[in-house]
């Protein structure tokens, strides 16, 4: 019996990968620094953090001198291509009551950027003792953790535009997908959003940007409510979507939409992606990413009515999306017992 949990129970830790000189952050270091170290004390205030660092003493000081709780810290020292733990961390099953960690092949999303080293980091983590005695299990499917959202009772939500992009696992059905997916992680039903997917994204429409399951049967999405965005008819379409997905018991969603955040653009004037989706559900919180917007306090409010009982945080990401990604996918959450 496979299980995946759903994000919002109990963890042990949190995985990041820290940003060092030798990936595409070099340019603006010190300004996504600031964003990692304030996310690794959010996370310390509820559980432990591991951190995969490039230079692992220089990431302690930074983390010493922020005054993190360092007991609450686990530092390795890994090579890595970029910063996306989301993508090439580990996915976490319980398997007969058992957690294992399943090691998804990484291809920097279809070939897109150079990845060997990122995809090496979950194995390399392991065999340092950073998880445990928790077994891994390499799994040669390509998949991502930003492209699949549990509800932890069996139902997965997923796009087409990724999973089964040709750029991914070749000539893959989405049947063939399915029973991998069945197989390797218990899943019973697959929710495909066919809609939706924002302008900069490089990740061919991961579901962490569009649309996320809540406690009690509740779906967050992404809303365009501007007419005149080149959004809008797509995500219109999404929305419809996702009023025809029904649970496992044949009911409908409880369907909150998040706000949506001003044009983001970098520059050389090439829009970004900006999502209130990509937020990160910890014990006992929310973290929430925020973007210098007008929307940003109605989005941590809407965040809030999904998860009533867990204080919600919000996480200034705006240097994150310069490189197309947010809060959720630079890290990955790691469940209860495997630590």
């Amino acid at each position: 019996m496979k299980r995946l949990a759903a994000e919002w129970e109990p963890q042990d830790a949190v995985l990041i990968c820290w940003p060092h000189e030798k990936t595409d952050w070099a340019p603006m270091l010190p300004e996504v620094d600031e964003v990692f170290l304030t996310i690794a004390a959010a996370v310390t205030r509820f559980e432990k953090l591991i951190v995969a660092a490039y230079d692992e003493i220089a990431v302690r000081a930074q983390l010493e001198r922020r005054g993190i709780r360092m007991d609450r810290v686990i530092l390795h020292q890994t090579e890595s291509n970029d910063t996306w733990a989301r993508d090439f961390g580990p996915i976490t099953i319980n398997e007969n009551g058992t957690p294992v960690l399943l090691d998804f092949t990484f291809t920097g999303w279809g070939g897109k950027f150079a990845a060997a080293l990122d995809n090496r980091i979950s194995e390399e983590l392991h065999a340092a003792g950073a998880f445990g005695r928790t077994p891994l299990r390499k799994i040669d499917l390509i998949l991502e953790g930003g492209s699949i959202e549990s509800d932890g009772r069996g139902t997965l939500l997923t796009t087409a535009e990724c999973l089964l992009n040709p750029n991914r696992n070749t000539q893959y059905s989405q049947e063939r997908i399915e029973a991998r997916l069945t197989a390797e992680l218990g899943s019973r039903k697959f929710l495909w959003l066919k809609e939706g997917s924002l302008a900069g994204d490089d990740t061919d429409a991961h579901i962490d940007t569009l649309a996320r399951f809540g406690p009690n049967d509740t779906i967050l999405y992404v809303k365009c409510d501007d007419p005149s965005d080149e959004h809008f008819a797509t995500f219109q379409a999404l929305e419809n979507e996702l009023k025809n997905f029904h649970t496992l018991e044949n009911q409908p969603y409880r369907l909150i939409p998040l706000p949506w955040p001003s044009a983001k653009f970098d520059a050389d004037g090439s829009r970004l992606p900006a999502t209130y989706a990509n937020f990160l559900v910890i014990n006992g919180a929310v973290l929430v990413p925020t973007y210098h917007d007008p929307a940003d306090s109605q989005a941590l409010k809407t965040v809030g009515k999904a998860f009533p009982d867990r204080e919600i945080i919000g996480i200034d990401c705006s240097p994150l999306i310069m490189q197309h990604g947010s809060l959720h996918c630079v890290t990955m959450q790691i469940p209860i017992g495997v630590l």
